[in-house]
């Protein structure tokens, strides 16, 4: 574990402080708007299939866009909400996380839809956010049985678990408050230089966003084929 990943941990209760409300139904509420959309952005299911009209017959490349796109858009929040390194802290940290959360949720969905799983379904859902914890920490939680499965496992699951969605949304509040915490000891210099805070937040969500969106890529086989290879 890095050394900004341990002070990240560290400071991560203090970060619940400032951010009490990161909690499980932030994280649902996360997903439900990724989903539907909100604001100017049209929903992970839209902004997709816009991606595979422009890509026709060429479904890598559609989800070679979706995850370029994401990672532009969370490089953009991670710039603007990390200046001012830690002296800003009570302010853009719910920003960041909320932020970050969203695209994420949203370029998530956007994959598996296009490889042809159900967004309404709760099994893809809870998928969904098991993805945003990184191909690590899933490895690691289904080797101590915390999991009942990788991402696809849980969404080609014969039943639902529904003690799953509130684990796995405290689950990914807390990675994304630990990680959120571990930029502000990065970007401390930032104190003094406050436009450093927002290229170190900006390369850090971007690279995270690029890191889920391959795990996702490469985790999710097409509904039609994973079918197939149950027969």
């Amino acid at each position: 574990m890095s050394m900004a990943k341990r002070l990240g941990s560290a400071l991560a209760p203090r970060a619940v402080e400032l951010a009490p409300t990161l909690s499980a139904a932030f994280v649902h509420q996360a997903l439900e708007k990724a989903i539907a959309g909100v604001g100017p952005l049209p929903s992970a299911a839209s902004a997709a299939d816009k991606q595979a009209g422009q890509h026709p017959g060429d479904l890598p490349g559609a989800i070679h866009d979706v995850i370029e796109n994401h990672v532009r858009y969370a490089g953009a929040q991670g710039f603007v909400t990390n200046l001012g390194g830690l002296v800003t802290m009570a302010l853009t940290i719910p920003t960041n996380i909320t932020g970050l959360a969203l695209l994420q949720c949203r370029m998530v969905a956007g994959i598996v839809h296009l490889r042809g799983y159900d967004l309404e379904d709760p099994r893809t859902r809870a998928a969904i956010l098991a993805c945003l914890l990184g191909e690590e920490r899933v490895l690691a939680m289904v080797k101590r049985r915390e999991l009942p499965g990788t991402p696809m496992e849980l969404a080609t699951a014969l039943v639902h678990d529904v003690t799953l969605d509130r684990q796995l949304a405290n689950e990914v509040a807390s990675e994304l408050i630990t990680r959120a915490a571990g930029k502000r000891v990065a970007t401390a210099v930032g104190r003094r230089v406050p436009v450093v805070g927002g290229f170190v937040g900006a390369g850090t969500d971007a690279f995270v966003t690029w890191k889920v969106g391959r795990y996702v890529d490469r985790e999710f086989l097409p509904r039609a084929a994973q079918a197939r290879q149950r027969r």
